[in-house]
């Protein structure tokens, strides 16, 4: 007992240290990570108010936009009936959207990935194709979409997925293909199965590189569905972009450039982390 109660007057006199090296590690992350972008963000800004401010502009100022548009960023989930939403409805639809048509290109061109690196056949048949239709921009499908599903919904999820699906196929080839020779050695002594080498020798071997052509993926699919919003209408941050700018609504066009922003941030980022996650003990994604 007597150990327990010297050992206290330690442990607190240790705490201010422990304190400060968290506070010099706080401040350094700070003025390592946040603030770069913050001097950088304020200093456009600056100069977006300047140039907005003077007679004449053509796009309003910061100010201007936040004050034609605080309607919209104070109450994002009204919802009158209809397409008459709030703009975190508009971005929720396309992020559903997003889901579905993303999902069915990971499923989809993990597979195919997995077939071509492991499949010298396949690779040779398949590969020529993968490289012409990889170039067909997205809106090009749009319309064979429509004239297949003949509905804007799965015509959308279509895009998503056919734009996302080549990078996804093609790192997850290149994955597959660098993985060492003595991983797949060590596989054939110790006799694995198809399932077992898939799951303990592949996918890890080769998870940086997937999770690569993911976070290409998913930027790709969420530009891809702002422009079929567009042209599809509907519900969706695309249609209320292209129908704000039929009301000649500038300021509500740039906030919702400023939200697209935003999402496909946090999209990446989130793949990114799981990315992170998965291969911890491999390689960063």
């Amino acid at each position: 007992m007597s150990d327990i109660v010297e050992s206290i007057p330690v442990a607190r006199a240790a705490t201010p240290g422990v304190l400060q090296a968290w506070t010099r590690a706080a401040v350094r992350g700070f003025l390592t990570h946040v603030l770069p972008p913050l001097v950088i963000i304020g200093f456009l800004v600056l100069v977006w108010q300047v140039l907005g401010s003077r007679p004449g502009a053509a796009l309003p100022s910061p100010a201007k936009v936040v004050q034609d548009t605080w309607d919209l960023i104070a109450h994002p989930w009204y919802d009158r009936g209809g397409n008459d939403v709030g703009i975190a409805w508009q971005l929720l639809a396309s992020l559903k959207r997003v889901a579905y048509g993303y999902s069915l290109a990971v499923v989809a061109g993990v597979s195919l990935g997995v077939l071509v690196g492991q499949s010298t056949w396949a690779l040779r048949g398949l590969d020529p194709l993968f490289q012409v239709l990889r170039t067909v921009p997205p809106l090009a499908w749009l319309p064979i979409s429509l004239a297949g599903f003949r509905d804007g919904h799965p015509s959308a999820i279509f895009v998503i997925f056919i734009t996302s699906i080549w990078p996804i196929i093609i790192n997850t080839s290149i994955g597959i293909r660098n993985i060492p020779e003595d991983y797949r050695n060590v596989a054939k002594v110790i006799r694995l199965n198809g399932l077992e080498y898939f799951g303990k020798i592949m996918l890890p071997a080769a998870a940086p590189f997937i999770f690569s052509g993911l976070r290409i993926g998913v930027g790709l699919s969420w530009l891809a569905i702002i422009a079929a919003e567009m042209l599809i209408g509907g519900v969706g941050i695309g249609f209320f972009i292209w129908d704000a700018w039929n009301s000649s609504r500038i300021s509500d066009i740039i906030l919702a450039l400023v939200y697209v922003g935003l999402v496909g941030f946090a999209l990446d980022r989130i793949v990114a982390f799981v990315g992170r996650k998965v291969t911890r003990g491999t390689a960063a994604a």
